[in-house]
This record gives structure tokens, C-alpha cells and sequence, in this order.
């Protein structure tokens, strides 16, 4: 049975279609790094802020720039979140070659700015090791960097000693050297794993 010259075309058009995005998906998946963490890069906005370190001086996200940086929301007084996030972290950057242990940098910002003074600050994070900067700044600067990355917190009511909790993402977010979102950090990776990743992205930038 003879097929029409319309069928034939239609069906040639078809067949090089299907070459076509087979080649485009191939080229593109080539393209991807296999990231452990989520890939926001495009997602989320660069790295932004003006807050106070640990040492109660005012500081920017640019004084840091040159490193692939980790950002944490959190508190001294939180119970399990915090000291878990930042012991993986720190256990994951000091187990970096020796020449990118200085380049990647955790930034631990403290929505509690009541009872997060910067002394406190200070002796919290350096406990956890070194490679680690507390920061944190007014509520409402807070609130603002918090938006700026889609996440939020918020206080409970205090007990009768006036303790309270405060509610938190758990999400790490990693920046490159150049300040640009580039992963999200599930609580859920091992140590081995967020070691890969910074390994990849510092080694990318350089």
C-alpha cells in the first residue's frame, strides 16, 4: 500500500525531531554538575547584608567575598537544629584539601538578637571550630534577610524564667566566591556528601 507524500513528510518531521531533542537533552545533562545539595543556582538572589559580628563591629556580605560562604539561620539557645547543623558543617570543611580549608567560610546568623549578644556570639561559635562567623543585627534587618532568601522564623511565648524558642529554617544556603546562590543544604546530607559539593564549587571558582 502506497503511503501519502503528506505522511511520509509529517513523519520524517517527526523522526527528526525526536533526534533533535535527544541531542539537545544529551548536550545539556552533559553540561550539569550532580550536585548531593539542591541546585538554586538563578533561583535565589546574591548574597546581601549589613549586620554585626561577634566582635560587635558592622560587617558586609562583600568583606567575605573570595570565599565560597554558608549561610545558617539560627540561635545560641536552640536545642538540637543548630549545634547538629553547624558541628556537620564544621566536621565537613575541616576535612577539605589543605588548600581550600580557608576558602569557604560558614556564616552563622542569630534571629535572637535579645539574648544573642555579641560576647555569647563570640564563645558559641567558636566552640563548633574555626572557619565559622557569628553575626547577627536588628529584627528588622533580620526579618529582611530572611525574605531576601524565602524563609522566615518566629517566637514562642516565654515560660515563667522568661526562656522562650524561637522557630527556624533549617536550610543551609552556599554562595561561590562571587556571592551568587548556588545550593541549598538539606538537613539530611552527611558529611561526606556537603564536603563533595564545596569541594566541586571552590575548585570551580578558582
Amino acid at each position: 500500500m502506497n503511503t501519502s507524500p503528506f505522511r511520509r513528510h509529517t513523519g520524517t518531521l517527526s523522526l527528526l525531531a525526536l533526534i533533535l531533542m535527544t541531542l539537545v537533552v544529551s548536550g545539556c545533562s552533559g553540561e550539569e554538575e550532580n550536585w548531593n545539595g539542591k541546585d538554586i543556582s538563578g533561583l535565589m538572589p546574591g548574597l546581601e547584608f549589613e549586620l554585626t559580628d561577634s566582635q560587635g563591629r558592622s560587617v558586609t556580605a562583600e568583606q567575605f567575598d573570595g570565599k565560597v560562604r554558608l549561610l545558617f539561620f539560627g540561635f545560641t539557645s536552640c536545642p538540637d537544629v543548630c549545634p547538629t547543623a553547624l558541628q556537620k558543617l564544621n566536621q565537613a570543611t575541616e576535612g577539605l584539601p589543605p588548600g581550600l580549608q580557608d576558602d569557604v567560610l560558614t556564616l552563622f546568623v542569630s534571629v535572637d538578637p535579645e539574648r544573642d549578644s555579641p560576647e555569647r556570639l563570640a564563645a558559641y561559635v567558636n566552640f563548633f571550630g574555626e572557619g565559622i562567623i557569628g553575626l547577627t543585627g536588628k529584627e528588622p534587618q533580620l526579618r529582611e534577610l530572611a525574605k531576601r532568601y524565602r524563609t522566615t522564623f518566629g517566637y514562642e511565648q516565654p515560660d515563667e524564667n522568661g526562656n522562650y524558642a524561637v522557630s527556624h529554617s533549617s536550610a543551609v544556603y552556599v554562595f561561590d566566591r562571587e556571592g551568587k546562590a548556588r545550593l541549598l543544604i538539606r538537613p539530611d546530607l552527611g558529611v561526606n556528601e556537603i564536603r563533595q559539593d564545596l569541594i566541586a564549587l571552590a575548585k570551580a571558582d578558582t
